[in-house]
């Protein structure tokens, strides 16, 4: 099974503020799109829940998604209520990791690669993403855009 965790942040590792993304990269989301069509993305309740409503679940992908409420219900998706449990069953799948951190921390021992979108400049939020040490991830392509790249990681 072919792990892949695909996120965008600033030059602080900032992912996130107050449920959302800070910054409105157009270009980063058409990335996001080409990526993860057609493939099984596995997200947090709470990142399912920051999408917009006209976009859940992300067409053209299996939208899973963690939670520990066993109450929690997500129209389009296939719930888990835990990690390991979703790894199994998904063991098979090209799975994209959407976030949000708290399943980045514990789905990256798990990760061969990373779809990173490098923003240039810090951002002020609350959620961060864990830093990509280069003893266990390696660059594969880079790809510079003004403001932003688009990195692709592999494990060492």
């Amino acid at each position: 099974m072919p792990v892949t965790l695909i996120v965008a942040q600033a030059s602080n590792r900032c992912i996130g503020k107050d449920g959302g993304l800070p910054w409105h990269i157009p270009e980063d989301l058409k990335h996001f799109r080409q990526c993860t069509m057609g493939k099984t993305v596995l997200m947090g309740r709470k990142t399912w829940e920051s999408l917009p409503e006209k976009h859940r679940p992300l067409s053209g992908r299996k939208n899973v998604v963690i939670t520990r409420d066993r109450s929690f219900i997500a129209e389009g998706a296939t719930i888990f209520h835990s990690l390991e449990e979703a790894l199994e069953t998904l063991k098979n799948e090209d799975l994209w990791v959407l976030g949000g951190a708290e399943i980045f921390k514990y789905t990256l021992p798990f990760a061969e690669k990373i779809e990173l979108t490098q923003i240039y400049v810090p951002y002020d939020g609350d959620t961060f993403f864990p830093e990509i040490s280069p003893q266990i991830w390696s660059i594969a392509k880079e790809e510079k855009h003004d403001g932003y790249s688009f990195i692709s990681y592999s494990r060492v």
